[in-house]
């Protein structure tokens, strides 16, 4: 049984992991866009990003003044035991959230929509999210600390499927442009894209394409993957770079993930994550092994399932 002081502990490790700690493809990434990058003021902004993150690291200070609204995903192997069940659970999260903000600290940025309530440590009303998801196997549990800017940087639209491919392109287009003219986003950033589910799916799905998927990994659908090259390659080519100056690097990676949606639609939504991209990943085993990764792995064989019941042999297969 995994306990809950451990789940408490190793949730204020990752809300630190997340604000200080680049992660590595992310990093990597972003070094190839500076060494690429042609216009002054977006290599400008990329090599003092690059400086600023090593400042953060060697100080342990947040690398981003403004570090947005805390969120968890959290994965649970078939087979996992929790000392005192989900609701436990649940809490050790919002009390390591709220010890975080106070010990890092974080910027409290949640307040209530009407009254401005702010109690001072991210924590309230649905805050922080919690999202889950389930794999067949494992007594493990996997936490995510992800922390995302929260007013900007998303966008949706409702297409139909008489928009084609053409659609999706010029939506996606006019998302970018919104997003470096307006300053609704800090690019070059991680783009997630969700194509199908209902509305708030689409928008779930784009999100989590964005924040758990790494730089460099590929959708399992070779023709979703080849459209993911093509967006990213197009995102680049529209003028613009590091927060919007002139440039040739607004997009480090462009993940795209895709649900079943009503026959009449093409619903997509558009998501950047930010220049500082955020996140931190732990596995707790219940013999109290914890192992911390940056990798989420969230989009498995599993979650990507089409079946009415999970034969992981036939998935593979097709």
């Amino acid at each position: 049984m995994i306990a809950n002081d451990l789940v408490f502990d190793t949730a204020k490790t990752l809300m630190e992991k997340a604000a200080i700690e680049i992660p590595q493809d992310y990093h990597e990434g972003l070094k190839r866009a500076a060494k690429s990058e042609e216009g002054d003021l977006s290599s400008f902004v990329l090599q003092a990003m690059l400086d600023n993150y090593e400042a953060a690291k060697q100080d342990r200070s947040a690398m981003c003044g403004d570090t947005g609204v805390p969120r968890w995903f959290v994965k649970l192997g078939n087979e996992a035991q929790l000392e005192g069940g989900m609701v436990a659970l649940e809490a050790a999260l919002r009390r390591a959230t709220a010890q975080a903000t106070f010990d890092v600290p974080l910027r409290p940025n949640r307040v209530h929509p009407l009254w401005r309530t702010d109690h001072n440590n991210n924590v309230g009303i649905g805050a922080p999210e919690i999202e889950y998801g389930f794999e067949p196997e494992g007594d493990w549990i996997d936490l995510i600390s992800v922390h995302k800017g929260g007013l900007f940087g998303s966008d949706y639209r409702m297409l139909f499927p008489s928009d084609g491919m053409q659609g999706i392109k010029r939506f996606y287009l006019d998302s970018l442009m919104a997003f470096g003219k307006r300053g609704l986003a800090c690019q070059p950033a991680i783009i997630g894209i969700g194509l199908g589910g209902s509305k708030d799916i689409c928008m779930t799905l784009g999100k989590r394409a964005s924040v758990l998927r790494t730089v460099g990994s590929k959708n399992s659908d070779p023709r979703i993957a080849a459209l993911e090259d093509e967006l990213t390659a197009l995102g680049n080519s529209i003028g613009m770079g590091a927060m919007g100056f002139v440039g040739s690097n607004m997009v480090i990676d462009c993940n795209i993930e895709v649900g079943y949606c009503h026959t009449g639609g093409m619903p997509m939504s558009v998501h950047a994550f930010c220049l500082s991209s955020r996140r931190a990943v732990a596995r707790i085993w219940p013999d109290g092994r914890v192992e911390y990764r940056t990798d989420p792995d969230w989009f498995t064989p599993y979650q990507r399932r089409e079946t009415v019941d999970w034969h992981p042999l036939r998935e593979a297969a097709e």
